[in-house]
């Protein structure tokens, strides 16, 4: 007790003099900050404190400012200084991206720093690995995602879940006018999903009673507060916090340890079940990891926390946005309807796959709003980038794809319209069909690129595809705002809109199956 008390004291006497440095110089400097922002759009940087006053103005619209920082440079690549010297890197150019995430793919890792912050929660899984772990793990997790997993996964894990548990929540909403947060319902959906794939076990997170079942709770709790962590912007608060075990590292401690325990039992579980099968045909993730000779308990857990984190919030934050923009471009609405009875023949699985317009129109929805809007390397040696920009060892650079789908020269002078068609041409071998054109993905960097690019690429999308064609086939999504609300587009590791959707759903008239 006595040496908790005088940590306590230690800390206190660091942070109470930096709050009020940091708020004299907020008060003194903002006639600065704002003649500064007016005449370079670029925020002033001061000794020892560098931009942290303009940083705290803009904490709750992070991605969008530091979007607007780099989109106001001719080389679209910002330089951020933080306090203490230390600096970050953001970019939008394309030429960088590529030479990052695959020229010298080798020098841009995920760093020390990186690992280290999140290595409490993600330990060493796949998103937190560099090296020889990393190379391992996306070998063994790329047989999760071949032509006949994706076709099983969307024809039993993905199907089952829509008609048997989204449906019958959308249509008791519908018949009753409850006011649904869709957002909700969607991390639901998706959280069922991937713990399907990950572990071969179903939490029934979305049941129409919507439980607050205890692993998805604390799973939530933990990516909030690692993210919380990792977007400090005086890390070494968060290290003394932990080390005297109070405040969100306290509580950050006690939701990762009951994930990790959750997912241990069900490992245990898993092992039991594979020693009494005759047949050793792994059917899912944690299978797979167990019969390739991997049985350490914190390795695997590591692997499955990683899955579950990018099959978690991925998709459902796509889906978020892409419903929000579909309300409001109705003639978009209309397309996407006529695509659903024209595909509706054969299987589930030609059928999603046949869905062009659909397709192109959840790839424009996340141009403009990237489930993952920033992402970050860091530079293992000395190096320049292609637009001439000088990085020093062990910067830290983010390339910024929610920066990257406003370029104007990229996207044209009506980058800010929903318009799906960008993606689109019409083939010349059948009248009237669409063919799709995508873009290289170092211009469109939303499932990374490079050796690193998402393995569950073509299976989220899939996934998308069967929950906009199975809900808009036979429901309204009806958001419920005021006339002129635009929601807010905010992130931790994901993006979500802040506050919830909430929405009112109305049946069709008539199912668009039966036409």
């Amino acid at each position: 007790m006595f040496h908790v008390e005088i940590s306590a004291s230690i800390l206190l006497c660091i942070i109470i003099p930096f709050s009020f440095l940091i708020l004299a110089n907020l008060k003194s400097s903002s006639k600065n900050l704002s003649s500064s922002s007016n005449a370079t759009n670029l925020p002033k940087s001061y000794p020892i404190f560098g931009s942290i006053f303009t940083i705290l103005k803009n904490k709750d619209r992070r991605v969008q400012w530091t979007s607007e920082m780099v989109l106001c440079k001719p080389n679209l690549t910002f330089t951020l200084y933080r306090p203490f010297g230390y600096r970050q890197m953001f970019t939008a150019n394309a030429a960088n991206v590529q030479y990052m995430l695959k020229t010298h793919f080798s020098n841009y890792r995920k760093g020390d720093v990186f690992r280290k912050t999140l290595k409490d929660f993600l330990g060493d899984g796949i998103f937190n690995a560099d090296g020889d772990n990393w190379k391992f793990q996306r070998q063994v997790s790329s047989h999760e995602f071949n032509t006949r997993s994706l076709r099983n996964f969307v024809e039993t894990v993905v199907d089952s879940e829509l008609s048997d548990r989204l449906i019958p929540v959308l249509k008791n909403a519908a018949a009753n006018k409850i006011v649904l947060d869709f957002q909700d319902i969607l991390q639901r959906f998706a959280f069922d999903n991937i713990c399907n794939i990950a572990f071969g076990y179903d939490p029934a997170y979305l049941l129409p009673s919507l439980p607050q079942e205890r692993f998805a709770v604390a799973f939530g709790s933990a990516v909030a507060l690692i993210s919380e962590r990792f977007n400090s912007n005086i890390p070494f608060i968060w290290k003394i916090k932990r080390a005297l075990n109070i405040g969100s590292e306290k509580q950050l401690k006690l939701v990762v340890n009951e994930v990790r325990e959750f997912a241990k039992s069900i490992i245990k579980e898993k092992k039991q079940e594979l020693q009494e099968k005759t047949s050793k045909e792994s059917v899912d993730l944690l299978s797979r990891f167990l019969s390739s000779g991997h049985s350490d308990e914190d390795f695997v857990t590591d692997i499955v926390i990683s899955f579950i984190l990018a099959g978690r919030d991925t998709t459902s934050a796509a889906l978020t946005w892409f419903f929000w923009l579909l309300y409001n471009n109705p003639e978009v609405e209309n397309e996407i309807l006529k695509e659903i009875k024209e595909t509706s023949e054969g299987t589930v699985y030609e059928e999603v796959k046949d869905m062009i317009y659909i397709h192109a129109s959840l790839c424009e929805s996340m141009r403009l709003y990237p489930p993952v809007p920033v992402d970050t390397k860091s530079a293992a040696n000395h190096d320049i980038l292609p637009d001439g920009t000088v990085v020093k060892k062990g910067t830290r650079i983010s390339y910024h794809p929610f920066a990257m789908g406003r370029v104007e020269k990229v996207w044209g002078p009506d980058w800010e319209e929903f318009r799906p068609e960008r993606w689109l041409e019409a083939a010349k071998d059948a009248a009237g069909k669409w063919r799709f054109v995508g873009k290289d993905s170092f211009t469109y960097p939303v499932f990374q690129a490079g050796p690193r690019i998402c393995l569950g690429k073509d299976m989220a999308l899939l996934q998308m595809k069967r929950i906009v064609g199975g809900v808009l086939r036979r429901f309204r999504v009806v958001p419920v705002v005021e006339k002129g609300y635009e929601p807010i587009y905010i992130s931790d590791f994901t993006s979500k809109m802040k506050g919830g959707f909430p929405v009112r759903i109305e049946e069709r008239e008539v199912d668009l199956l039966q036409h």
